[in-house]
C-alpha cells in the first residue's frame, strides 16, 4: 500500500492574473504532480487552521504568500510553511523562495550603461521590497561608473481607485520634470511603465531616443501593446513555484529550513523597442553599436565593423576609447555573451549550437569565454537559471 498523498494548501491570491500569482502556481503543481500531493487552493488558510484537527482539513504543508496570523498558526499547530511573496510583513517568520532581485537590478543596469546612457532614473513602489533590491544595486552599479541615478516612488496599486490613479499620474509627472533626457529608467511596473511612455509622450519625448525604459517582470500582453513594446525582466516564476514545493517536501520530511531565504536568479532580459538605442552623441560609434548589435552573430571583427560604416579601423578603435572606455573587439563580445546567457536561460538547445548560432563559432570558444568572464561554464550558467528537472 502506497504513502497517502500530502495535503498541501496553497495560499496565493490567484485572483490576481500576474505571473508573481499564476506561474509560481503552475511551478507547485508541476512539483506536487511529481510528489502525487494533493493540492489544495485555500486563499484563508489561516483560517481553515483555526479550526480543530479532523482528517479534512489537516495539511501536511502550505506554499503561501504569507501573513502574521498564517505564520503565526501554522507554527503552533507545526505546520510547515514556505513564503513566496518577498514583501510579506511576515518575510522573516518563514522560510522564503524568492526572485534574486538584486541579479535582477544588475541585468537592468548593465543594459543600460551599455546602452551608452550618462542619466538614469527608477520608479518603483517604496512598499515593495523587490524593487528595493533592484533600485539599491542599480544605483550601485551606476554610481561605480560614474553617474547618478534619481530613485522617485509611486504606489504600489494605482489602480486601486480614482485617487491612487490621479496621484500616481501626478508623481510620474512630476519625475519627469527632474528627468534629463537621453535618459535610461527602470519602472517598478509594467502598467507604470505605459503610463512613462504617454507621459513622455505629451512632453513631445521620443522614446527610446530621449527616454529608454525597462519595466517590470514580462507580463507580455502589456510589454508588447501598444508600441513601443517595453523591455522587460523575465523572472521564471514557474522555477520559483517549483523550488518553494521542493523546499516544502524537506520541511514535511522533517529536514531543518534554511538559514537564508532562496533565491533564484532572472532568466535574463527580454529587449524590446523601448531599449532599442545606443545613447552616444559620437555618430560613428552609434553607427558601429547597431551594426554589431545585427550582426553580432556572424563572423565579424573590428574591421569588418569600420568597413560597414565607412571608417578606418584604427579612428573608429579611438572613438570608442574615448567614448565607451572599450574597444570595438570587447563589445562584440559583449554582445555575444548577452545572446548566448539568453539562449542559456530560455532556451534547451544544444551548446555546440547556441555557439555556432551567437557567433563564437566553438563549444570551446563559448566555454573559454564564460569561464573568463564568468567565471563558470555555460552548462553552469544555464543549470543556475534554468529549473532542474523542466520538463
Amino acid at each position: 500500500m502506497g504513502r497517502k498523498p500530502r495535503r498541501v494548501a496553497l495560499m496565493l491570491d490567484l485572483q490576481w492574473p500576474f505571473k508573481r500569482h499564476a506561474e509560481i502556481f503552475a511551478g507547485i503543481q508541476r512539483y506536487g504532480g511529481e510528489q502525487g500531493w494533493a493540492s489544495i487552493i485555500d486563499e484563508f488558510a489561516h483560517d481553515t487552521l483555526r479550526r480543530p484537527r479532523s482528517s479534512t482539513d489537516l495539511y501536511d504543508g502550505i506554499v503561501a504568500r504569507v501573513n502574521h496570523p498564517l505564520a503565526r498558526l501554522a507554527a503552533k499547530r507545526g505546520v510547515p510553511v514556505v513564503n513566496v511573496w518577498q514583501s510579506s510583513p511576515a518575510r522573516h517568520l518563514a522560510p522564503g523562495v524568492f526572485p534574486d532581485s538584486t541579479e535582477t537590478g544588475r541585468l537592468v543596469a548593465e543594459h543600460l550603461l551599455a546602452r551608452g546612457f550618462r542619466d538614469f532614473a527608477t520608479l518603483t513602489s517604496p512598499q515593495n521590497v523587490d524593487n528595493d533590491l533592484e533600485v539599491r544595486e542599480i544605483t550601485r552599479l551606476v554610481r561605480n561608473a560614474g553617474f547618478e541615478c534619481v530613485s522617485a516612488f509611486i504606489p504600489q496599486h494605482p489602480y486601486r481607485d480614482l485617487a491612487n490613479w490621479r496621484k500616481t499620474e501626478r508623481l510620474i509627472e512630476r519625475s519627469l520634470d527632474q528627468w534629463k533626457p537621453p535618459i535610461g529608467v527602470y519602472v517598478g511596473q509594467e502598467i507604470c511603465g505605459r503610463l512613462v511612455v504617454q507621459a513622455s509622450h505629451r512632453r513631445g519625448w521620443r522614446i527610446p531616443e530621449d527616454v529608454a525604459i525597462v519595466a517590470g517582470k514580462n507580463e507580455v500582453t502589456l510589454c508588447e501593446q501598444p508600441r513601443p513594446s517595453l523591455t522587460s525582466i523575465e523572472i521564471g516564476y514557474d522555477r520559483i513555484g517549483y523550488a518553494a514545493a521542493e523546499l516544502l517536501e524537506r520541511l514535511m520530511a522533517g529536514q531543518e529550513p534554511p538559514a537564508e531565504p532562496i533565491r533564484l536568479a532572472p532568466e535574463g532580459l527580454v529587449v524590446r523597442e523601448s531599449t532599442d538605442f545606443f545613447a552616444v552623441d559620437n555618430e560613428l560609434v552609434a553607427a558601429a553599436l547597431a551594426y554589431i548589435s545585427a550582426h553580432s552573430h556572424q563572423h565579424i571583427g573590428p574591421d569588418d565593423v569600420a568597413r560597414a560604416i565607412g571608417a578606418e579601423t584604427r579612428t573608429l578603435q579611438n572613438h570608442f576609447g574615448k567614448t565607451l572606455n572599450r574597444p570595438i573587439a570587447t563589445e562584440i563580445r559583449r554582445v555575444r555573451i548577452e545572446r548566448a546567457k539568453r539562449e542559456l536561460a530560455q532556451s534547451d538547445r544544444a551548446l555546440a549550437v547556441i555557439a555556432h548560432d551567437v557567433g563564437f563559432g566553438t563549444i570551446q570558444r563559448l566555454y573559454e569565454v564564460f569561464r573568463r568572464e564568468l567565471g563558470m561554464s555555460p552548462g553552469e550558467y544555464r543549470e543556475q537559471r534554468q529549473l532542474k528537472g523542466k520538463a
